[in-house]
């Protein structure tokens, strides 16, 4: 199977001033599935224009027409599954059936905090997440669902008629611990990483692509003990956060190097960011849409 390339389009933008356009040249590119991060605010984001994931996709799906559209990632932060679920139909029949759902258990930025409580620690998060995905499967798939947890209850929740992409849209689950391995190998369609965080600063890119040759090694044993073969599951990296940072971006002859090396670990989607001036994701348009078009056949 070919790798497949997809981009990520941060929410800042008003709509008629940049954001429709940026949506529209990513389906005309090519790209695969283009994501938006499903935040409140987010790091040096946060004083600035930050606009919704929900309705942003949600104009993205009415303005474009082969790309697919998603979250990268929700999270539990500041979502009720139930809640979700009807934002989550709703985007699938608008789009037609392109959405997938990026989700992952959140961390201890802005969103932890923004609705008034504590931080959640790691494991009250892992805790929370193993209830939230699978509650968050079956109200995708059953007309009423009826649940009570210790973090989430649904009563006689419906959802008619469901999704469009039958039994539910494709999850794309986070996830790098022991129990979030567990909910991607039995609810994913897709697993997520950004590689080893505790590498960015300090790390190279041969220690990066040993520690995401581990991540696939643990996804394919959490797979093994529920009688999942996980090459049936997509690996997507999600880029920026590797030692590697945005030189992958450079050229495009570099960006197939890295892409490469990705691709012979298994991974089957590589995420890069859509251009940011005077920010982290800085990289040259050109280069970019370059990438874009030239990039994919080159790793075929």
């Amino acid at each position: 199977m070919s790798l497949r390339l997809s981009t990520v389009i941060l929410p800042y933008l008003r709509w008629h001033d940049g954001g429709r356009t940026t949506w529209q040249r990513a389906d005309q590119l090519g790209f695969h599935t283009a994501y938006t991060y499903d935040h409140l605010s987010w790091r040096t984001f946060r004083d600035g224009p930050w606009y919704g994931a929900v309705p942003t996709l949600t104009a993205a799906a009415a303005v474009t027409d082969q790309l697919r559209l998603g979250t990268l990632v929700t999270s539990p932060n500041f979502r009720h599954p139930v809640t979700l679920a009807k934002e989550l139909i709703s985007l699938d029949d608008i789009s037609g059936g392109r959405i997938t759902l990026g989700v992952g258990a959140g961390g201890t930025g802005f969103d932890a905090t923004v609705l008034g409580q504590e931080p959640w620690t790691p494991r009250e998060r892992a805790d929370r997440f193993a209830e939230f995905v699978p509650l968050l499967d079956r109200l995708l798939r059953e007309d009423s669902v009826s649940f009570e947890g210790d973090y989430y209850s649904a009563h006689e929740a419906r959802n008619i008629p469901g999704c469009v992409q039958r039994p539910r849209l494709p999850f794309a689950v986070a996830a790098t611990g022991p129990r979030g391995m567990k909910l991607a190998a039995r609810h994913g369609q897709a697993w997520v990483t950004t590689g080893d965080p505790k590498l960015f600063e300090t790390g190279t890119p041969e220690q990066s692509v040993q520690a995401m040759r581990g991540q696939i090694e643990k996804l394919a044993d959490a797979a093994a003990q529920i009688g999942r073969d996980a090459t049936g599951i997509d690996k997507v990296l999600l880029t920026g956060f590797t030692p590697d940072r945005g030189r992958p971006l450079e050229s495009l002859d570099a960006f197939v190097d890295f892409a490469g090396r990705h691709a012979e670990l298994g991974f089957t989607d590589i995420v890069i960011h859509w251009p940011i001036p005077d920010s982290d994701f800085a990289a040259d348009e050109k280069v970019f849409e370059r990438i874009a078009m030239e990039a994919p056949a080159q790793l075929s």
